[in-house]
């Protein structure tokens, strides 16, 4: 009888864990808190400074301020009725193909005890949230030093819930959502984020108009440092964005880092090589925005490619972004200020639809799609730039709409001809970069 006892005793753990209830992870956890912190430190700190050296020095602070404003803005935005829009569920199935439902606004339903997979679902949102951030945050460098602030903040309080959020869900909303049942492969935000930016930023560009003096006024970057030390701080916080795309600490989340420094290695050389030969010097700042670009193009790949794959996705993805912002902008005349859409939306273009074509054929590494299904690869290629399509059109469309109620709010974009000649950082926020 005592044998019996005991035995069951030692057995009773088992039993317990065996009936398959998630249960915290720790190590998943800690991981998903890092990613969420690193995935932060990249917009107020490394886009605010790739963005702020880039700009002309009477702007510096302004253009940090765009990125820093929009940061915490879109962020409460997220929490208020954001996420709810993004990862909630919708009573009408129609509805639930393109948004969620506003059962969680204000995280109304979550408990702090509640978990997405082995990890709170507290850390979830925060994680989500800063994704939602950055993304808006990239489409400021299309229309610095001419926009009213006040326009850009509501603008990013709108935009955040109009056209952000219901693309997160669209693409990454699980069961329902229009492009996730379709089986689009976006890892860590190829369409969401940089797609979704870049081309917001093209079409805020053209609706507020060029900057007084574009093209024939040379406009040159107040400290090539400051985009330097940007674009490194964007690298190491990439790690969490991509790494931290596999939610927890597992052996994709090790595929997703390594395809992400290959990539973006490779884009960093790639672009130094093309300035070398078309103009005979590479800049150290084309080092910097070619590493950037090679962080964007594997973004929506990182955790489905191999080796080869991330090479070709960081070299190729960097060619097209390369003539995006030498021969595209010039040929089609847009003021993008910093180059957001040659980037950002380019680049990530390249990466989605080069996932359909890289993704290596293991079940175990891709979600539900034509690949994972049947091993159809050309379906799944179709799946994809059905995926970019749709994106890019709810893009389209929502900024439009966005930029005219926050236009009509805030009584005009644009600032006036004096405060822009001045600069905005002297005009708009009283402060000066430097006093010499």
């Amino acid at each position: 009888m005592k044998k019996w006892l005991l035995a069951f005793l030692f057995a009773l753990p088992t039993l317990v864990l065996a009936d398959n209830t998630p249960a915290l992870d720790t190590g998943d956890t800690a991981w998903m808190m890092m990613s969420t912190a690193l995935v932060l430190l990249m917009t107020p700190a490394g886009l605010a400074l790739f963005y702020g050296g880039m700009t002309r020095s009477k702007n510096v602070l302004n253009t940090y301020a765009m990125v820093f404003g929009a940061f915490v803005v879109a962020f409460i935005v997220w929490i208020i009725a954001g996420y709810s829009i993004a990862f909630g569920t919708a009573e009408s199935v129609a509805v639930q193909n393109v948004m969620g439902g506003f059962g969680n606004v204000l995280l109304n339903g979550i408990s702090w005890k509640d978990l997405s997979g082995t990890y709170p679902t507290y850390v979830f949102v925060a994680f989500q949230g800063t994704f939602a951030a950055i993304t808006v945050a990239i489409a400021s460098g299309s229309v610095i030093e001419r926009i009213k602030f006040s326009t850009w903040i509501v603008f990013v309080a709108i935009w955040g819930l109009i056209v952000y959020a219901p693309i997160a869900h669209m693409v990454w909303g699980g069961d329902g959502a229009l492009l996730f049942d379709a089986g689009a492969l976006d890892f860590a935000g190829g369409t969401v984020v940089h797609m979704n930016g870049g081309l917001a930023g093209l079409v805020l560009a053209i609706l507020v108009g060029k900057r007084t003096g574009y093209p024939k006024t040379a406009m040159k970057p107040a400290n090539v440092m400051l985009t330097a030390l940007g674009a490194a701080i964007l690298w190491f916080g990439w790690y969490g964005f991509n790494a931290g795309s596999a939610f927890g600490a597992n052996a994709i989340a090790g595929v997703a880092l390594l395809t992400t420094t290959i990539a973006t290695a490779a884009a960093a050389i790639t672009w130094m090589l093309a300035e070398w030969v078309v103009y005979k010097k590479p800049t150290l700042l084309g080092i910097a925005t070619g590493a950037v670009s090679g962080l964007v193009a594997i973004t929506p790949a990182a955790g489905f490619v191999s080796v080869s794959g991330a090479f070709i996705v960081g070299i190729i993805g960097t060619l097209f972004a390369f003539w995006g912002v030498t021969v595209l902008k010039k040929r089609l005349g847009y003021d993008d200020s910093l180059d957001a859409f040659g980037v950002h939306f380019l680049a990530g273009l390249f990466g989605a639809l080069a996932t359909g074509l890289l993704a290596v054929k293991d079940a175990d590494l891709l979600w539900d799609g034509p690949l994972k299904e049947s091993g159809d690869r050309i379906g799944q290629f179709m799946v994809q730039v059905e995926s970019v399509v749709i994106v890019g059109l709810f893009t389209l469309v929502g900024t439009i709409v966005v930029y005219y109620v926050a236009t009509a709010l805030t009584g005009g974009s644009r600032v006036d001809e004096d405060q822009e000649s001045m600069g905005l950082d002297e005009s708009v926020h009283g402060e000066k970069y430097s006093n010499s």
